[in-house]
């Protein structure tokens, strides 16, 4: 085994760990926030901060890491169009990707509240629902592209 093929698995895993810890947490976010129970939505998305900040965080790190290393160790130019276009996206997906995190967190604590208080969700809750859910559409559709240009390297 060399060292390029270590960090391209390590490096594609990182790229699977991020799409499925995102499909996860989406499908989770989604169901809890169907059922509208605040109690069983507060645990569900208490669950979900820690899974982004141990497995998303740590592939997103990463990422440019082992991305950086598989271009110095391949003599991979950074102006290639198929790189360049996956950087711009990667930038892309973390600029939604961060701002869910915090809504994630304020989406708990107001269940927690108003499963404490007995009360239905507040307005702000579901706000912050609409949000984080188009919020996902560019940011996952970024990491879809990504992939799909690591892969094909079409240009």
């Amino acid at each position: 085994m060399t060292l390029y093929f270590l960090i391209k698995y390590l490096h594609v895993l990182g790229a699977i760990v991020i799409l499925g810890t995102g499909t996860g947490i989406a499908f989770f976010m989604l169901a809890a926030h169907r059922t509208q129970s605040a109690s069983f939505i507060a645990r569900t998305a208490s669950t979900v901060v820690v899974a982004d900040m141990i497995f998303t965080l740590s592939a997103v790190l990463l990422q440019p890491a082992s991305g950086g290393l598989l271009m110095w160790l391949s003599a991979t130019s950074i102006t290639e169009r198929w790189l360049l276009v996956s950087l711009a996206l990667y930038a892309l997906a973390g600029m939604f990707w961060v701002p869910v995190v915090f809504m994630q967190m304020e989406m708990r604590d107001l269940a927690q509240a108003a499963a404490d208080k007995g009360l239905p969700l507040p307005p702000r809750y579901t706000a912050l629902f609409r949000r984080w859910f188009l919020f996902g559409i560019p940011g996952f559709g970024s990491v879809m592209i990504i992939l799909w240009l690591m892969i094909a390297k079409p240009f």
